[in-house]
């Protein structure tokens, strides 16, 4: 069984960065966002700029998911935006060669996992997530500030890891192909299809196993558990015997947090593909087979 992390250095501890935040070649961001209940679109998502004004890490920055990071022209929020746009925001939040950027959110951790994740699609590895993000950064009384942030513009060039990021065309061929663990990131009702959900019929992507995003924290520090116990849980799905892994969730969102963990596991993220539309849209099309149960 693992005893550690293959690659710690995709993860930074509180104490770390408070005595790194006036490093010059560090770049801090909040990548938090909310998915609120909308009667009409079943949901919309906001971003969490407010939260952010009103305090966050001193130094760090604000990505916007809804206004920068996602494609607009999607018939669905959050989908991942083309090279050029992401580029575009990249820079002018000052990422680019000679950086380190460190990721966090103020509620669910895999809002900073999907940013560490289209960077990585983009081809930039020298990103990192901050464990306990902004919760245990405030419990252990460390400072905040409402101060905005400015980054010099960066040079951020892509180089495109199309397979880090997967359609349905993608997972319907991997039905069936037992090289491939389809991995679903949502709670266990979810995943039996006994929860109703705002984004189609209830149930899985047939064959699908269940680690779900928020299984892999401790619920009262928000950090992850330990490297063994981590290990356990996706040797026992079969993710770590199989040639590639695709994971999936209702968004695309907590799907990555999945990703990520198998990567700090060492399992190489070029064989990971995270479903973007998720369910959102596989649940929709009545073509796409479903399972419950």
């Amino acid at each position: 069984m693992q005893e550690t992390f293959a690659h710690p250095e995709y993860l930074v501890e509180t104490a770390w960065l408070s005595e790194h935040l006036d490093d010059p070649a560090l770049r801090i961001f909040d990548c938090t966002a909310h998915l609120l209940p909308d009667p009409e679109k079943r949901y919309r998502v906001e971003a969490a700029r407010a939260e952010y004004n009103a305090g966050h890490i001193p130094g760090a920055g604000f990505l916007d998911f809804v206004d920068e990071l996602s494609d607009p022209a999607a018939s669905l929020p959050l989908m991942l935006p083309g090279a050029a746009r992401f580029c575009a925001a990249a820079a002018a939040h000052g990422i680019g060669d000679g950086v380190r950027v460190v990721l966090y959110s103020t509620e669910n951790i895999w809002w900073a996992t999907r940013v560490w994740w289209m960077l990585r699609a983009f081809g930039f590895d020298n990103a990192a997530v901050l464990n306990g993000g902004l919760q245990k950064w405030q419990a252990e009384k460390r400072p905040v500030s409402t101060a905005p942030a400015k980054y010099p513009r960066g040079n951020f060039r892509a180089k495109p890891r199309p397979q880090l990021f997967l359609g349905k065309e993608a997972v319907l061929a991997a039905l069936g192909d037992k090289a491939t663990r389809i991995v679903s990131a949502r709670s266990p009702e979810q995943h039996r299809g006994e929860e109703k959900v705002p984004y189609g019929r209830p149930g899985r992507i047939p064959g699908s196993v269940n680690v779900p995003a928020n299984a892999l924290l401790d619920a009262e520090t928000n950090t992850y558990l330990d490297a063994k116990r981590l290990h356990g849980l996706f040797e026992a799905s079969g993710a770590l015997a199989a040639e590639k892994v695709i994971t999936y969730c209702g968004l695309g969102i907590a799907a990555t947090n999945d990703a990520f963990v198998l990567a700090l596991l060492g399992f190489d993220p070029e064989r990971i593909g995270v479903y973007d539309a998720s369910m959102s849209e596989w649940s929709r099309d009545e073509s796409l087979p479903m399972e419950t149960g």
